[in-house]
């Protein structure tokens, strides 16, 4: 499989409708264009995922995130990101519907990991599932990756080894725990408002 630490060659494959494995620091992840119903099609492929399982998106910035979605809870936001935690917000008109498994929300990674942000910077919004077949073990590392897809971009070992903590943002709840759970948790529980699943 195609192994590297070419940016720019995977931000390419990425804008002609390819799909990568990229680092981030809490496992790798399965990059395609967010806003490329057909690049999205196969990353469900070749994870083997359901369709009925809505896929998340990474960004490199506020900005970048604002254009997705519509920003809730700016201060928590503010807090943690970037870093390894996923926000679920209402997406925006500009995200197919096939990415969200039709539903209005999205789930968004901002990174903390210096590849996956130069990365996202040339390309836009994308995809953001880890780099493995369905429901098998996360990858921390490129030569643990199996998946396959057009590049594999190297960026050293997962700094966290583990998936992040999911919290929706419109209701205000954790959805799953993960890296920097109890840290959010406090900080959720800090305002009496916070549920979990």
């Amino acid at each position: 499989m195609n192994t590297g630490k070419d940016i720019e060659l995977a931000a390419t494959i990425i804008k002609k409708g390819g799909v990568i494995a990229y680092p981030t620091e809490t496992v790798y992840g399965i990059g395609a264009l967010a806003t490329d119903e057909n690049a999205i099609k196969k990353v469900f492929e070749i994870k083997k995922r359901p369709l009925s399982q809505p896929l998340s998106i990474a960004v490199s910035s506020i900005d970048m995130l604002d254009s997705v979605a519509r920003i809730e809870c700016k201060d928590f936001i503010e807090k943690f990101l970037p870093g390894p935690v996923t926000v679920i917000l209402k997406k925006r008109d500009v995200l197919p519907d096939i990415l969200t498994s039709g539903s209005g929300y999205v789930g968004i990674r901002f990174p903390d990991h210096p590849v996956a942000i130069d990365l996202i910077r040339r390309t836009g919004p994308i995809v953001s599932t880890s780099a493995n077949i369905h429901g098998e073990k996360d990858t921390v590392s490129a030569d643990e990756i199996t998946v396959d897809v057009d590049y594999i971009l190297d960026g050293g070992r997962s700094k966290y080894s583990g998936p992040s903590t999911i919290v929706d943002l419109h209701e205000y709840r954790i959805v799953r725990k993960g890296v920097q759970y109890e840290e959010v948790r406090r900080y959720m529980y800090g305002c009496g408002c916070a549920t979990e699943e």
